[in-house]
């Protein structure tokens, strides 16, 4: 098939690249033209584990392809994906469709013949129905309209794309539905995951999976407080509730708070939908309550270890992107951290394996980067884990007390052993560990 791939942000590349490797042909379109350039020549702007490579080969194949012109990739595809941004608005929560409703415009001017405008975006309930509008407006070609949302995991995207768990197909119109999951089909051959369904329903079931898996980490920040308090151990708790199948062991990890691109705003948009048709959902708004809160438990805690002052204080955190395996530092706990210690007066120093030129960018000196982990616990007279790099979890932790001024560790995601680091001299506080000895 002949795709077109509007927007080659996260979900969009990932996408288009994917969908060139099962032979189809497919072109990307980016109104950034150095990002495009770079693109053509097999650089990507975001790190994800494969992409590269599944780009390069791609590329060099002749199935991929990237333009800044919308009139120069619609013209002849049987698929186009509207991917571009949804961002959320500073005033209310709700989701931004400025960017995608500018993106189906331009489609309806460009199309040839009949094609099936998908919205791979994450977007609000009832947003199909404002692009049919929009495109009807602008083209007298057959077209047909249906949301295909996205299940993609950053730092595992490529996976998840290549081998999904399911492929969700919100469609009104039979042709649409046929070249939909022939598309899909090679993707699972090993069973037919495909679920096709309303077009409304297939939009709110992104919303609803986001905020389910916010709503668990929230509740497992909250208990995990709550076992200090009572002196439990969450670690324990958690592998006890993860062997009742009715639960299960993802998302039952406390930490502190969840950041990125999805849940955050997908959570904030989904309650402002909620209000705007008279219903309040109430559990998710206190999940969202709930995540502010926990990003401020780490500097609550480090500020407290020192008297309620950081002044002369110097601190490192481990781990600035707001998970592994990604640069993605939007909403990034660590950087409410970062603000916290700075606020308290600290000097912060940082150091993470990819996502250092983001966090350059977007706090310039404000904290300082070191080269290395070792590097940034130098001197420093604590040291916080926010996001659990592999490199993170076996540490030369004799090096790191030679390195450090005094010996203090935070553990943001509960991967250390408590009595190792005791053994060795050190000060640990982890989430949720008040059981411990």
């Amino acid at each position: 098939m002949r795709l077109a791939v509007i927007g080659t942000g996260y979900v969009g590349l990932v996408a288009g690249a994917g969908f060139s490797d099962f032979g189809n042909d497919v072109t990307c379109v980016d109104l950034d033209a150095a990002r495009v350039a770079g693109l053509l020549r097999g650089e990507i702007p975001i790190h994800e584990p494969q992409l590269d490579d599944l780009v390069q080969r791609n590329l060099a194949a002749g199935r991929l392809s990237f333009t800044t012109s919308t009139a120069e990739a619609v013209p002849g595809a049987d698929v186009v994906i509207l991917a571009v941004g949804t961002p959320q608005s500073e005033e209310d929560g709700a989701a931004d469709l400025r960017f995608i409703e500018a993106a189906a415009a331009q489609v309806a001017s460009a199309l040839t013949g009949f094609a099936v405008i998908v919205t791979k975006s994450t977007v609000p309930v009832g947003t199909a129905d404002r692009i049919r509008a929009i495109v009807s407006a602008g083209t007298t070609q057959p077209f047909a309209v249906a949301s295909n949302p996205e299940f993609l995991k950053e730092g595992d995207a490529v996976n998840d794309f290549m081998k999904p768990d399911r492929v969700i197909l919100g469609v009104d119109d039979d042709r649409a539905a046929r070249v939909l999951r022939n598309l899909y089909a090679p993707f699972v051959r090993t069973g037919d995951r495909i679920m096709v369904m309303d077009i409304r329903s297939a939009e709110l079931t992104k919303y609803a999976s986001n905020a389910m898996l916010a709503v668990r980490i929230s509740f497992m920040n909250e208990l995990a407080l709550l076992a200090e308090k009572v002196g439990a151990d969450i670690e324990h708790v958690r592998k006890g509730m993860s062997t009742d199948p009715r639960i299960g062991a993802r998302f039952l990890f406390p930490g502190p708070g969840f950041g990125g691109s999805c849940f955050p705003k997908d959570i904030r948009a989904l309650a402002h939908a909620a209000r705007q048709h008279g219903n309040q959902l109430e559990i998710v708004e206190a999940a969202e309550r709930a995540n502010r809160r926990q990003k401020r438990v780490l500097g609550e805690r480090i500020r407290a270890a020192f008297g309620g002052t950081l002044a002369g204080k110097r601190v490192a955190i481990w781990g600035l992107a707001f998970k592994p395996e990604t640069d993605d530092i939007r909403e990034a706990p660590a950087l409410q951290l970062a603000s916290d210690l700075l606020e308290a007066g600290a000097t912060v120093v940082g150091y993470d394996p990819v996502a250092m030129d983001n966090v350059r960018a977007q706090l310039g000196d404000r904290i300082e980067l070191a080269p290395d982990m070792y590097a940034a616990a130098r001197g420093a007279h604590a040291l916080a884990l926010v996001t659990e790099w592999k490199q993170f979890r076996g540490a030369d932790f004799r090096r790191l007390k030679e390195a450090m001024a005094e010996p203090r560790l935070f553990d943001g995601r509960n991967v250390w052993d408590p009595a190792i680091l005791r053994d060795l001299g050190f000060t640990y506080q982890a989430i949720g560990r008040g059981g411990l000895p």
